[in-house]
């Protein structure tokens, strides 16, 4: 019987037990059958055993979240509703087992050491790392050292780096080096539509691999639930090698949803990378109801492929149980260009919250600037503290979120943020245009993050994630450019106005930082 649906049953149970107690309980007061003080004692009895059975349950929800915030829902959840509080919590908060599987992952993880050259990149890094000693420059030393301490990312500099505005660009550049690819297509995506683009690529996958070029693919199995059997099967019959991530049967059920691999991956031939904010779908091209769809994505050439590369190995192993090869996977490269580059992965296996503290130490470091571009603005407390500290010092800090919802209650949670922002000096714009899902953040023009983690609390704690990190003038100069022309399609957002919305506006806000802590 499926995970789900066992605990389900041993939820419904519990809780339907607890109810006859009760009803019986009920029952047994009206009854003339018994005495009174048997009846008293009964009640003191069925009294003490509720409150025993609240207290226990209580004693879990705070062993087991570490969030205050989300303890505090929780328990208030539970104290509201009793059963059903209990019921909800077995379905969607309890994390323990899903904890233990992604602690399994982490013993799987592909060894760096088998990635070739990396010996050498490693022993350039001090060399290298002397181009940060000015003082211009200490942030970058402190975000080179930081992410090689909480999750061991290799600075690479042999690298170049290209800016893809937009789904058109970016298709057009990955299906290019696809169909050029000679050795191995490497895909991982949280969502992959079954429509004309989805099919286009799944086309090109199968080609590939008739040809001989090994191809694998990880796609996420709440992201496309709704892909199909046949979807998957023709992949499977056309040479591709399948796995889901977390698979599980009833998506919108299951507390499984807290730990997605959001990841945005395609590695060719092991010199050449993609990532950022496109999935797969007609959507990203702007083809459905949310109209132009605004993102960026990177094509990486060099030496940070390898640490790409190193990500999607140690999914593939979890997923597949397969090891690969290593040296086919790490070819030697040609020489690319010097933007410096480290790439890093987030999430429930990591030691440390690696791309919330880079964005951190971004934000609490900038003199000058933090432009920040993100779908869902609904940050951490030391996050959500930084901005407004980086603002009231007088750092011009800028953020483009959407003028309207792809997902209600984080919608409302990012609206709930924006008042304290923007009495403390922070610049919010509200896109117009159609809807923005660029998750980049720039400091002080000198360095640039772009990947797939938003800026908020699932990304940055729940979700399986993936960044580039950028030092390099150029890229971070080609960013802003979009950023510029993002901000003349958009409406920056008035304090004064802001704190004049309606009570129903107001209300929704409330639903959606109820809601919040509970995702």
């Amino acid at each position: 019987m499926d995970k789900l649906i066992r605990r389900s049953v041993v939820a419904l149970v519990l809780a339907a037990v607890g109810f006859l107690i009760y009803e019986a309980y009920i029952l047994l007061i009206q009854s003339t059958f018994f005495e009174q003080a048997f009846l008293a004692g009964l009640r003191t009895f069925i009294n003490w055993g509720f409150a025993i059975y609240i207290f226990l349950i209580g004693i879990v929800i705070l062993v087991e979240n570490k969030n205050p915030s989300k303890t505090i829902s929780w328990l208030l959840v539970l104290y509201l509703l009793p059963f059903v509080g209990f019921v909800f919590y077995i379905l969607f908060g309890g994390h323990y087992r899903e904890r233990y599987r992604t602690k399994q992952k982490r013993s799987g993880d592909y060894p760096r050491s088998n990635m070739e050259n990396a010996a050498e990149i490693q022993k350039e890094i001090m060399d290298y790392i002397e181009l940060f000693r000015g003082e211009e420059d200490a942030v970058n030393n402190r975000m080179v050292n930081l992410l090689l301490k909480n999750s061991n990312a290799p600075f690479t500099i042999n690298n170049k780096i290209e800016v893809l505005t937009n789904g058109e660009a970016t298709f057009d550049r990955i299906f290019e080096r696809i169909r050029a690819a000679k050795a191995h297509v490497h895909v991982e995506f949280f969502i992959i539509r079954n429509d004309e683009l989805g099919n286009d690529f799944k086309d090109l996958l199968i080609q590939k691999a008739r040809e001989g070029v090994a191809v694998r693919l990880i796609y996420d199995s709440v992201g496309c639930w709704k892909l199909g059997k046949a979807y998957i099967e023709a992949l499977k019959n056309g040479g591709v090698e399948v796995y889901p991530f977390f698979p599980v049967t009833f998506p919108v059920l299951s507390r499984e949803l807290n730990y997605r691999n959001h990841r945005k991956i395609v590695i060719v031939d092991g010199h050449t990378g993609f990532l950022g904010g496109h999935n797969v779908g007609d959507e990203y091209l702007g083809k459905m109801q949310l109209g132009f769809w605004r993102d960026t994505h990177i094509m990486m050439e060099g030496e940070a492929v390898y640490s790409l590369q190193d990500v999607f190995l140690n999914d593939w192993a979890f997923v597949s149980g397969k090891d690969v090869k290593p040296h086919s996977m790490f070819p030697k490269l040609a020489n690319y260009g010097e933007t410096m580059t480290q790439v890093i992965s987030s999430g429930p296996d990591s030691d440390w919250k690696t791309i919330l503290q880079a964005y951190f130490v971004m934000i609490s470091s900038a003199e000058d600037r933090i432009w920040i571009a993100s779908p869902y603005l609904v940050p951490e407390e030391s996050i959500r503290m930084g901005l407004i500290t980086a603002a009231l010092s007088g750092v011009d800090v800028r953020i483009i979120i959407p003028s309207k919802p792809d997902h209600f209650f984080v919608f409302w949670s990012t609206q709930d943020n924006l008042e304290e922002l923007l009495e403390a000096g922070v610049k919010v714009y509200e896109y117009q245009k159609g809807f923005i899902h660029s998750k980049i953040l720039l400091m002080d023009g000198v360095a640039a993050s772009v990947g797939t983690a938003n800026l908020d609390i699932r990304s940055l704690e729940m979700n399986f994630e993936v960044n580039a990190f950028i030092y390099d003038p150029q890229v971070v100069r080609r960013l802003e450019e979009d950023f510029y022309k993002d901000m003349e399609n958009s409406t920056l957002l008035c304090y004064e106005a802001f704190k004049k919305r309606p009570f129903r506006r107001k209300l929704l806000e409330a639903v959606g930082r109820l809601v919040s802590p509970l995702q």
